[in-house]
């Protein structure tokens, strides 16, 4: 049964545009199109997190860029790199992110834009993953439980 989401930051929720610094320092700042609906409704049915392996923000950083979307809302838990001590893709990073939550993996949906970061390790640390490939890429994405090109289309499953 699935108590929670967990989803990547950049280029998932927020987009990345690659610029120096911490996101909530940024001139520019904007939501993923389709992320505020997705969110809207599914943190209204589960717990919601985020969890991501962003070099230049810890975790109050990375609370405070969402908040200049209005995304911080919809996520009940923040997890940084900086704090859990692994990287996206380690295991460790999302078994982590389960015990701090008090939940087993397979309770969990990962929901991330990086196939090798977000959803390989994810899936090997026994969660139900939730590709967003947003550009549409062809591969072998096995690993995925669910493909999805817009992020709204995540209701069409949950």
């Amino acid at each position: 049964m699935i108590k929670a989401f967990v989803f990547d930051w950049g280029d998932t929720v927020m987009r990345d545009f690659n610029l120096p610094g911490p996101m909530k320092d940024w001139d520019q700042v904007a939501w993923i199109p389709g992320a505020e609906i997705a969110l809207k409704e599914i943190s209204s049915k589960f717990r919601c997190a985020i969890a991501t392996s962003a070099d230049h923000s810890d975790t109050i950083e990375m609370r405070e860029a969402l908040q200049r979307v209005g995304a911080d809302k919809y996520f009940h838990d923040f997890f940084s790199q900086k704090e859990l001590g692994y990287k996206k893709p380690d295991v460790k990073f999302f078994l982590k992110v389960a015990e701090l939550m008090m939940l087993q993996p397979n309770e969990m949906v990962m929901v991330g834009n990086l196939y090798e970061k977000d959803i390989v390790g994810a899936k090997a640390a026994g969660m139900i993953t939730v590709f967003f490939n947003e550009s549409d890429e062809n591969g072998d994405f096995s690993a995925a439980d669910i493909q999805l090109t817009k992020l709204d289309q995540i209701l069409n499953y949950f």
